[in-house]
């Protein structure tokens, strides 16, 4: 018979599991006591849950939200990074803090319900943020916007040179 607290768990995990755009398994053994402080103080600052957990309850939570496939993932010792915002955001503070260390190691990563292996990590922590896309996004739409203003006013300016021109050779003939 589970326990109270064990079936409490895997209802606010299978809660966040659902609710979380992207979530990292990773392997958080071998980092110490201030490393992990580190990383939670980095996950914090930048909306990200992090939350070590029984492989057993991500099982049954996981489970609860038709996330097949993440047996393989769901063993040794297991933490999860989340977020609720950006899929991408859990990736970018583990490769910053990655680059200073070799752990945590990346197991496997759900974003939006598909499941990728962690070798897929490294590709995903370098894809923009949501900010970054919309930024060139609107670079790209204003550039044709401000050739075109360019090109119309280009003939204006030569008109307006010609009749100053021709002003300058009128006011010397007299």
């Amino acid at each position: 018979m589970p326990s109270e607290k064990n079936i409490n768990q895997v209802e606010e995990l299978s809660d966040e599991l659902k609710r979380a755009k992207g979530i990292y398994f990773t392997d958080y053994l071998g980092l110490n006591v201030e490393d992990i402080t580190i990383l939670r103080k980095e996950f914090f600052e930048n909306g990200v849950h992090y939350k070590v957990a029984k492989n057993s309850l991500l099982k049954l939570a996981a489970e609860k939200n038709d996330l097949k496939g993440l047996s393989n993932y769901l063993n040794g010792s297991t933490a999860i990074a989340y977020s609720f915002d950006d899929p991408v955001s859990p990736a970018r503070v583990l490769k910053n803090f990655i680059k200073d260390r070799e752990l945590p190691g990346i197991k496997g990563i759900v974003i939006e319900g598909d499941i990728l292996d962690g070798s897929e990590f490294k590709r995903i922590a370098n894809l923009p943020s949501k900010e970054e896309l919309l930024a060139k996004l609107a670079m790209m739409l204003n550039s044709p916007l401000s050739k075109l203003v360019w090109a119309l006013k280009s003939p204006l300016n030569d008109i307006a040179n010609l009749l100053s021109n021709v002003k300058e050779k009128e006011s010397k003939k007299n």
